[in-house]
């Protein structure tokens, strides 16, 4: 037993070695003594990994309340959940969880309404539920199935085929796929795809990911067999999407170059296999999103001279830019996306990080605004031409969410399915303010909690941001969220610079020499938490991953005496070395690189790993990785959390690392694995947040 959950010094960490490593970079000294830890097949560091986790095993297993969390978590994680369905060739597929399921069934059924039969059960593919159903895609005529799995959590795929009639394998079977969908030609005779090169023996998790190349792959045939479609040696960070148009006239090729968001559109004409490439938006001047074509006419949302997006038609027979024509200008909401579906273009908007959408013909005349059933987030609206309706999810903060039938002739919305969820969302409110961050920009925060709560100081608030590469973060049910929601807790969701809330614009101004911004903004939401006395530092807790990790890592180390508790997950913690391993070169489009003079210093000046202080008061930090983690790789949090380690004050709160196995970055992770992680950090922070 522990004696005391709040003292650093009740805790007998395990002992790290200190080497001797000091990099000079631009000229200025930069010591890391935990590189060592970067080498995750070493049995030092694969001992270091295990003594950790007894550490955190014996702590968290002290703490009374974590069992009723995991209890309650399981209980209410226990409903029945089906996606939307998708319809190939008079087949409907979705996939469907009877509750506790580790990972959702893929389904079948000849009825939009039916109950279908399995066609794929993931389960079944492992005896912990670490294999993952990571994407799938039906042929045309629904004959036959593409369907991509990953091991472990790693952001590796492999693609399978199977009969849909008879469920069995073709033993077709296709490696080292990563960041790829896959596209069926028209007859059913095999699917585009994209892979990287095999990896050096033991390097799959940490090589940097170069050279991806399109190709095609003919059903029966082996791997080695495949057709190269495109690739381009000249640029080695170039990766690429490939897929058919509707109409089956035109291979497009998405070329992206990292996270960055301006990207190139290429196409061939699909009716002649030898035709040659053409680059038709070739400049990375602005991003761009294929929404559909008319013949040669294809539809794309961009920024171009519209940071906010707008929709605009190019005719490939006349693809000079004077030619362009623009079909839906830009607004005062963020045109977050945009699908073609039965001879509509259907918009997404997002209004202060809220949804709403609205209807347009091809022409881009305004037809309706789609009615949602309230605040909150709404997504789908997919679709092929010959389709006369569409389906969309939506959700709330305390809304579990529910998927809707929408008729694209009359605008009428009709449930499909509603989950069941013992969560009582009426109990609670949730609210949005605007908080003014340290350069007068405002920035929007949610704020959801129990109805009648006095504002005293008195309640443990999380506050969650992410802040990063164009990516908006919005309303949404979460079950975790839930449970902190019934034990009295309150959560807040901060929309920072450096996301896509409000278009480019808003995206630019948190990246590279501007990243401060982002936490500057996440502070001020928390110094205005405290301000408002939602709560008091001592009982603020942070969460975030991935960007968000980072994001969490600078803050608590800016301003410790702001925070009781931090969650950083998945974080990148070394701003000098991540874009060394496997796909952390893509990032420096957001936030620069130490190879850039000016850049490094930036980096340096709030890289967790690297501006942690000896004796300093941290909060009580719990950071947690995963051994599969391929995409931000664990020694990120391994060499933060040693050093963090070092430099907590000696009468400090506890500082400890979680380190999941059979894991990764997060997408396919078993749902109890999600269970018994969330239980985890809720148990921690009521152990740590100050009481009174």
């Amino acid at each position: 037993m522990i004696p005391s959950l709040g003292l650093a010094a009740a805790i007998d960490y395990p002992a790290t070695r200190k080497a001797d490593v000091i990099e000079e970079i631009h000229g200025t000294k930069v010591p890391d003594p935990y590189r060592w830890l970067e080498d995750d097949n070493a049995e030092e560091t694969k001992a270091w990994v295990a003594a950790q986790n007894r550490v955190t095993e014996d702590f968290l297993a002290a703490i009374p309340q974590r069992g009723e969390i995991r209890k309650r978590l399981a209980d209410l994680w226990n409903f029945e959940r089906t996606a939307a369905p998708q319809e190939y060739g008079g087949r409907w597929f979705f996939t469907h969880n009877t509750g506790l399921q580790n990972q959702s069934v893929l389904k079948v059924s000849e009825t939009m309404d039916g109950e279908g039969r399995e066609l794929l059960d993931p389960n079944k593919l492992s005896e912990d539920g670490t294999v993952a159903l990571a994407n799938f895609q039906p042929s045309e005529d629904g004959k036959l199935l593409a369907y991509s799995i990953s091991r472990g959590g790693s952001d590796w795929n492999e693609i399978l085929v199977r009969d849909v009639a008879t469920g069995k394998e073709t033993g077709d079977h296709l490696k080292w796929v990563k960041f790829s969908g896959m596209s069926w030609a028209k007859d059913g005779s095999g699917f585009y795809y994209s892979r990287y090169d095999e990896p050096a023996a033991g390097a799959a998790l940490t090589q940097k990911n170069e050279f991806q190349k399109l190709c095609f792959h003919k059903i029966g045939t082996p791997q080695a067999e495949d057709k190269l479609i495109y690739e381009r040696k000249d640029h080695p960070k170039w990766g690429f999407g490939g897929g058919l148009t509707e109409d089956g006239k035109f291979l497009v090729i998405h070329v992206t170059e990292g996270t960055d968001p301006k990207n190139r559109f290429f196409y061939r004409d699909a009716s002649k296999p030898e035709s040659p490439v053409v680059e038709l938006l070739a400049d990375a001047d602005a991003s761009y999103d294929f929404i559909g074509n008319r013949d040669g006419v294809f539809y794309f949302r961009t920024d171009l001279d519209a940071p906010r997006h707008r929709v605009i038609a190019i005719d490939v027979a006349k693809p000079d830019r004077a030619a362009w024509k623009e079909i839906i200008p830009q607004g005062k909401d963020l045109l977050q996306g945009a699908t073609s579906v039965g001879g509509y273009l259907v918009c997404e908007y997002l209004r202060d990080a809220k949804s709403a959408v609205t209807v347009h013909d091809m022409a881009g005349k305004f037809v309706r605004e789609v009615s949602l059933p309230g605040i909150g987030s709404a997504g789908g609206f997919e679709g092929r031409e010959k389709d006369k309706e569409t389906f969309y999810s939506f959700t709330g903060f305390t809304d579990p969410g529910a998927i809707y039938r929408y008729d694209l002739a009359t605008g009428e919305s009709k449930l499909w399915k509603r989950p069941k969820v013992g969560f009582d969302s009426d109990a609670y409110e949730t609210k949005q303010v605007f908080v003014t961050s340290k350069d007068g920009t405002k920035v929007p925060l949610f704020i959801v909690h129990k109805k009648g709560i006095t504002l005293d100081g008195s309640s443990r608030v999380l506050l969650s941001g992410y802040g990063g590469f164009n990516i908006s973060v919005g309303p949404g049910f979460s079950i975790g969220r839930a449970v902190w929601l019934e034990r009295g807790g309150i959560f807040a969701l901060a929309n920072l610079r450096g996301g896509g809330e409000y278009g480019s614009e808003w995206h630019l101004a948190g990246t590279r020499l501007r990243k401060q911004n982002v936490f500057d903004d996440f502070i001020a939401c928390g110094e205005w938490l405290v301000k408002e006395k939602y709560t008091v530092p001592g009982r603020l807790a942070i969460q975030g991953g991935s960007n968000g990790g980072l994001l969490v890592g600078a803050c608590m180390t800016q301003r410790p005496d702001l925070f009781g508790a931090a969650l950083p997950a998945v974080g990148v913690m070394d701003m000098l070395r991540f874009h060394k391993f496997t796909i952390g070169w893509a990032w420096e489009k957001d936030y620069g690189s130490a190879e850039n003079p000016e850049e490094f210093q930036a980096l340096l000046k709030y890289s967790p790993y690297h501006v942690l202080k000896p004796g300093t008061r941290y909060p009580a930090t719990m950071v947690t990785t995963a051994d599969h983690d391929d995409r931000v790789v664990p020694a990120h949090s391994f060499k933060f959390a040693a050093r963090l380690q070092e430099c907590q004050a000696k009468d400090g709160p506890p500082v400890l690392i979680r380190i999941d196995t059979s894991a990764g970055h997060g997408a396919g992770t078993a749902l109890s694995k999600m269970i018994d992680k969330t239980a985890d950090e809720w148990a921690f922070l009521e152990s740590v947040l100050k009481k009174d």
